[in-house]
């Protein structure tokens, strides 16, 4: 574990969690914090224990990223301070509760803080991380955005944005020196399924991973290089597959006939 100054870790949905993990771990790793949440008696207690632990510098942000007052004083944030190298988009919000019993209001809530907030903080980030040659954007997405029928599908839809999101960026930002990582977590131990009406201690104890864990093995991936990172599947193989099927077809994707199976002809 590294002491070397690593520059500047912003953490969002930071005051509980896979965010205060992230924190705690970041922090240990040479990352000064700025820590971003709309509870500003955690964040404090974070920062104070952080702090005192580890000697680094953290600062807090109290924002309701769903605000655009808010989520502007971020931006501001990422595009001015030169200090900062990683920006860990981790404050999102989910639901299990299916399409048919979900209030749509509700939804575009979801949309805007798993969707619009993420992206917007990335474009806020890039351009200054490209500039200097160095950073790095740690997106926390969900396994429901490749197995989007678990869960609520607008959920599952805003987590499979944040997993293409991540694999365009690696794409474009080849050879710029900025690195980005998508972590897939599946169930985990947090208050998320609290705060969606399902407590964790309902669930399969063999489906649920310990937040520590989630985090620690996520950020292994991260020293790996790897671009995504899914902390609970064993079998790499199968993903692996999966994504070698998907390369495979992109090159099939658009033609000027229609496929033969349809009986169009010219």
């Amino acid at each position: 574990m590294s002491r070397i100054h690593q520059g500047t870790a912003l953490v969002t949905g930071a005051s509980s969690g896979i965010g205060a993990l992230y924190a705690d771990r970041l922090a240990r790793r040479g990352y000064d914090l700025i820590l971003v949440a709309r509870n500003r008696e955690r964040l404090n207690a974070l920062a104070g224990r952080v702090t005192r632990e580890t000697q680094r510098v953290v600062e807090v942000i109290v924002a309701d990223l769903n605000d655009r007052t808010g989520l502007r004083e971020v931006e501001q944030t990422l595009r001015q301070d030169a200090s900062i190298t990683l920006l860990v988009n981790n404050a999102g919000v989910g639901t299990h509760t299916p399409l048919l019993e979900s209030n749509v209001d509700d939804m575009e809530r979801l949309i805007d803080l798993n969707v619009t907030a993420l992206t917007r903080l990335t474009y806020a980030a890039v351009p200054g991380f490209v500039a200097r040659a160095r950073g790095a954007i740690i997106n926390i997405s969900s396994v429901v955005g490749i197995a989007p029928e678990t869960l609520n599908g607008v959920y599952g839809a805003s987590k499979a944005y944040v997993t293409a999101l991540t694999q365009s960026l690696h794409h474009e930002l080849a050879d710029t020196g900025v690195r980005v990582q998508a972590v897939l977590p599946g169930a985990t131990a947090t208050d998320f399924w609290a705060t969606g009406g399902l407590p964790v201690e309902h669930l399969p104890s063999e489906i649920v991973m310990r937040a520590d864990d989630l985090v620690d093995a996520a950020l292994v991936g991260f020293d790996r290089g790897e671009l995504i990172t899914i902390p609970p599947l064993h079998a790499l193989d199968l993903w692996e597959r999966y994504e070698s099927a998907r390369q495979a077809m992109r090159p099939q994707l658009s033609t000027n006939v229609p496929a033969a199976r349809y009986g169009v002809t010219a």
